[in-house]
């Protein structure tokens, strides 16, 4: 069972999704049509587009991500085989003061049916521990709605679809007026957005904000962003300074090419600046703990509630106290499973067995 999580005054209480009125775009849904690729599954790679000969091997990152122009509000460790981040969410570039965001009961939103929100933009809790030495695999893992990435700026990724798993946000956005003559766009210059319920500012497609604080007009791109698989995230523009045709990527929008950071070439995902599903990576070329994924927060209210599961229970099931689970889930809504699995010393599958999630 899916579950959302929200706070009432000083309980945390939970919400199966499939019980939840998502009132906005960037909910849980996850509604699928022919273009949209589904979470929780692999395929196949295109095997005319991806490079099989670079499946199975790794190549380490460690020093190209310490090289990289990272906003310095993100705690970077590294460790043995992994790299630790923890942006708080908000990124390091101008954002607008004001968005159109979605009515309540709207799940993806047009002019018709938003309001004008001055910037609800807030700082996030996030820690994401992705590898340094990425695994290139065949098969593909499909990317949910939800972070799939950190971006340099300080802000996530996400994949280039709205609520409802199909729309794609770079090429739905609108403008709202307001009755003070306050004009608010959907997604801003920087193809970002906030949700207003979370204040979590994310990405959908190639933030030119961010592009242009490590990019010349006429060199190539540099690293914006690093996925959870590992595998790091380029800008629009090769090595040459020539742009990079979406026709050129793979599903996942990804290319084994030369990179400033890698002369001799090495996979990497490419965000080329297109406003249709090539926006933003679709799925992973890499092996990726899908639990590092944080889901993408509703947009606008929530409806129907139920109970959060009994704590007590859950706590006797572990063999620890109430107050232990309950310190570990901490205050962040939603609770971080896998941190709060790390406190406590058990795997986040443990943790979920006792909770019932």
């Amino acid at each position: 069972m899916r579950i959302q999580w929200i706070r009432d005054n000083a309980r945390i209480i939970a919400i199966p999704a499939a019980l939840i009125l998502l009132a906005g775009a960037c909910s849980n849904s996850t509604t699928s049509s022919d273009t949209a690729i589904d979470a929780n599954s692999t395929t196949s790679s295109d095997p005319a587009v991806a490079d099989p000969a670079i499946a199975g091997t790794t190549i380490d990152t460690n020093d190209a991500i310490k090289g990289a122009a990272w906003n310095p509000t993100i705690k970077i460790t590294y460790s043995e085989d992994s790299i630790n981040f923890q942006p708080d969410g908000i990124p390091n570039h101008e954002r607008d003061a004001y968005y159109a965001v979605p009515n309540a009961g709207v799940v993806v939103p047009d002019a018709s049916s938003s309001y004008v929100m001055k910037d609800p933009t807030k700082a996030q809790t996030y820690s994401f521990d992705i590898p340094s030495s990425p695994a290139y695999s065949s098969e593909v893992t499909k990317a949910s709605l939800g972070s799939i990435g950190v971006m340099i700026s300080g802000a996530i990724l996400f994949n280039p679809y709205e609520g409802d798993g199909t729309t794609v946000a770079m090429s739905s956005n609108f403008t709202v007026t307001n009755s003070d003559g306050i004009t608010a766009s959907f997604i801003d210059k920087c193809a970002g957005h906030p949700t207003p319920n979370s204040g979590a500012y994310h990405y959908h497609g190639q933030p030119e904000c961010v592009t242009a604080k490590v990019d010349k007009s006429e060199g190539p791109s540099h690293i914006i962003g690093i996925a959870l698989d590992g595998f790091l995230i380029y800008g629009a523009k090769d090595i040459n300074g020539k742009i990079v045709p979406s026709s050129a990527l793979d599903e996942c929008n990804g290319i084994t090419s030369p990179t400033p950071e890698f002369p001799d070439g090495i996979y990497h995902y490419v965000l080329p600046g297109t406003a249709d599903a090539t926006s933003s990576i679709r799925c992973f070329h890499g092996v990726v703990d899908m639990s590092q994924i944080q889901q993408m927060p509703p947009m606008g209210p929530m409806g129907q509630m139920r109970p959060m599961p009994d704590l007590a229970a859950a706590a006797k099931k572990l063999g620890i106290t109430e107050t232990q689970l309950k310190n570990a889930l901490g205050d962040q809504i939603p609770p971080n499973l896998s941190i709060a699995s790390k406190n406590l010393g058990i795997t986040e599958t443990e943790l979920k067995a006792a909770l019932g999630v």
